[in-house]
């Protein structure tokens, strides 16, 4: 029996869910699971040929790798096994996930609801001690949250909390507090004597070399897993934080008592209340009736396996010809059976499920800094309606990454995407965007209209940002702001459902504000004294001789 914290990790980040969900439900959906060995190897198989799970050679065919990935869905509750047929069913989160809605909504509610016991976590082969009675991600942003806290390291997580943090009472939570600052101040002496033998591994021995090593790595399974929620991050130096911009989202989370469900050990119950997604509060489907597997269901659940796999690396703003042919190559089905299935499950596309990567390309430094430019020119361009020119690709100090033209409001804009969690204009910085992007802006741009605002797009910003913006508005006479990811990714949202419509005088407006962009902002409420402040700044650099943008 565990007497730890623990999640089954085919693969330690979620990313690759939609996918590994979607060539599951093409295998198994309506079909028994349990000894089904040639389905189980069927399953494997996919996985491989989706790039999903290394090759193995499977000498016994068992088909226990898949077996992994089947645990690894139903410990999220997005499938369950139906008592009467026992057959494979997906919950509606699952559903949800299958119909395009955005895996990180989805998903972010799965990590937040996941709880001990569990179904998963109380059957064979796992038995995570039923001891602990926890919301553990719950408990770990309430640490984050805490002033006396603010931040975990993995060490923290791996040594002290996965162990000893068992309830979500106020004495077992200030223990735990106790126990963080202790371990920061004495190390390892403060652990148990008896450390290794309470908290021993269910298999295998101990490494010698790395005692700690079992611990640490569930440790970073649980950190990537609510990196996934976008609520909080690793920052630069691998300290597990709440991102500045959500905070007021974490505290409404801890603010909600997520209640614990009961009867865990009863699989089909525990599974449809677990998996409800964000839209419904009740799973009410009869699924007593079995459909008939025909060649359209396994068409139709091929034509979303591909779908989805296309949808996890671009944006799909709606349906194109070149999408419906590109899955018609993938599946070998033909195109006018793809176009329908595809105009009825997805009439609208699906950028949620892009999104999800976009957000991780924001916290990768240089690793990624051409993909993240080249994203953020396909949004502004797919979604907005920008004509939008991606120049960072030349490596040129002297244009910005994306340059953007309005033909319909008569002005272009200048964004600089920069991949790192606090970004901070330094000197140099500042001088490339005041003297080379906006004073030059004819050198790289053909177009005559004005500069109407220039942007800077981060995964997060240091506390000095709204000042540095300021410094840049004052020297160059244009409108600026910095955006973080995630506020830029809920504008996206917003817009491709149709919460709010941004036109272009609009955008202007909001990425005018000269100072850091606020979630207020893109609803529609501009502090009118920051904007007055900065028309001020304007009308200082008045004398300034450059009328950038003119020719």
């Amino acid at each position: 029996m565990l007497n730890y914290w623990w999640v089954t990790r085919p693969k330690r980040r979620l990313d690759s869910i939609p996918e590994v969900l979607a060539a599951f439900a093409d295998i198994s959906l309506n079909q028994e699971w349990q000894g089904q060995r040639g389905t189980q190897l069927k399953y494997e198989e996919a996985l491989e040929k989706a790039g999903l799970k290394r090759v193995g050679i499977r000498r016994d065919q068992s088909g226990s790798g898949a077996r992994t990935y089947q645990a690894w869905l139903e410990s999220l509750g997005l499938i369950f096994h139906q008592h009467q047929t026992r057959q494979i069913k997906l919950t509606l989160a699952g559903e949800a996930i299958m119909n395009g809605d955005s895996p990180v909504d989805v998903l972010k509610w799965q990590v937040l609801k996941y709880q001990f016991p569990s179904s998963f976590s109380l059957s064979r082969g796992v038995q995570v001690n039923p001891r602990f009675r926890i919301h553990p991600f719950v408990f770990l942003l309430r640490l984050l949250s805490d002033s006396r806290i603010e931040y975990l390291t993995q060490e923290e997580i791996a040594k002290i909390v996965i162990e000893e943090a068992d309830r979500e009472t106020d004495k077992c939570y200030e223990y735990i507090v106790k126990r963080i600052i202790d371990f920061r101040t004495y190390g390892d002496s403060c652990l148990a004597s008896d450390f290794f033998e309470e908290y021993k591994p269910s298999k295998g021995r101990i490494n010698s070399d790395h005692p700690y090593q079992y611990l640490t790595d569930i440790a970073n399974t649980f950190i990537n897993w609510i990196e996934y929620t976008q609520l909080a991050k690793r920052n630069e130096k691998k300290q597990l934080v709440i991102l500045d911009d959500k905070r007021n989202e974490v505290n409404d989370v801890l603010s909600m008592k997520i209640p614990f469900i009961d009867r865990p050990d009863e699989h089909e119950f525990f599974q449809r209340k677990y998996g409800l997604d964000p839209k419904h509060h009740k799973d009410t489907r009869n699924l007593e009736k079995t459909k008939t597997i025909t060649e359209k269901i396994i068409a139709e659940m091929k034509i979303k396996q591909s779908y989805i796999r296309i949808a996890m690396k671009k944006p799909i703003i709606g349906i194109t010809p070149g999408l419906i042919q590109e899955i018609s190559d993938n599946t070998g089905i033909m195109d006018s059976l793809v176009e329908d299935i595809i105009q009825k499950n997805y009439p609208h596309g699906s950028i949620g499920a892009f999104m999800a990567s976009y957000f991780e390309m924001a916290f990768k430094g240089t690793e990624e800094a051409v993909d993240f430019e080249k994203a953020t020119t396909e949004l502004f361009q797919e979604v907005f309606g920008y004509k939008a020119i991606h120049l960072g690709q030349t490596g040129s100090k002297s244009a910005p990454d994306i340059l953007l033209i309005s033909d319909s409001e008569g002005y272009q804009s200048i964004i600089d995407n920069k991949a790192y969690s606090k970004y901070s204009i330094t000197g140099d910085h500042h001088n490339r965007m005041v003297h080379n992007y906006l004073a030059k802006i004819g050198t790289y741009s053909s177009c005559s209209y004005p500069i109407g605002y220039f942007s800077y797009i981060a995964g997060g910003f240091a506390k000095t940002i709204d000042k540095q913006i300021q410094d840049e508005v004052r020297e160059s006479g244009v409108h600026g702001s910095g955006i973080t990811v995630s506020n830029f990714i809920k504008m996206v949202e917003n817009q491709t459902t149709g919460k709010m419509v941004y036109s272009h005088a609009e955008l202007r407006r909001i990425f005018g504000v000269d100072r850091q962009i606020r979630l207020s902002d893109i609803s529609g409420s501009i502090s009118s004294y920051t904007h007055g402040e900065s028309e001020n700044a304007l009308r200082r650099a008045a004398d300034n001789p450059l009328k950038y943008g003119d020719k």
